[in-house]
């Protein structure tokens, strides 16, 4: 085998592992309530732990998390907590340890309008944590920036 094949057939499965992994995360983030809180966050690590073979108790669960690396737990953790609205064409990414939710237009060029914004919450379930006075929000260029409800944050 040439190191060209070589380096297409890693690449392949590295393309295939990447496009598995996203869509294991699509497909069980909504199990795992409450929804947008860092205890999803940690119930869909521990259902990784387990359907890997290890066990649940703390030296597994820190096996498990060293193993992935902080790379690739970066990237899990923001597809975990990022959603993209087609119908609305909004990207939102709500992860609860930042300080606020950040909702931008999948498409340049394009200001979102308040009541758009309010729809994708609502779609999303994240309008009973976050502070819906618009006066707070944070509007910078084509994005918007909404802090978490301080009654309800999950830090």
């Amino acid at each position: 085998m040439s190191a060209m094949e070589q380096n297409s057939h890693t690449a392949i499965q590295a393309k295939i592992f990447d496009f598995a992994l996203l869509e294991l995360i699509y497909s069980k983030r909504d199990f795992f309530k409450p929804h947008w809180t860092l205890e999803s966050w940690a119930k869909f690590l521990i259902w990784l732990t387990l359907n890997c073979g290890l066990s649940g108790d703390k030296e597994s669960l820190e096996f498990f998390a060293d193993s992935l690396g902080s790379s690739l737990t970066k990237r899990m953790r923001r597809v975990f907590f990022e959603r993209k609205i087609e119908d609305l064409l909004l990207h939102l990414m709500a992860d609860p340890s930042e300080q606020m939710v950040v909702i931008m237009p999948l498409t340049k060029g394009v200001v979102l309008q308040d009541s758009v914004v309010l729809q994708a919450l609502d779609i999303v379930g994240l309008s009973d944590r976050v502070v819906l006075d618009r006066s707070s929000w944070g509007k910078h260029d084509s994005l918007i920036a909404i802090p978490w409800n301080p009654l309800d944050r999950d830090s």
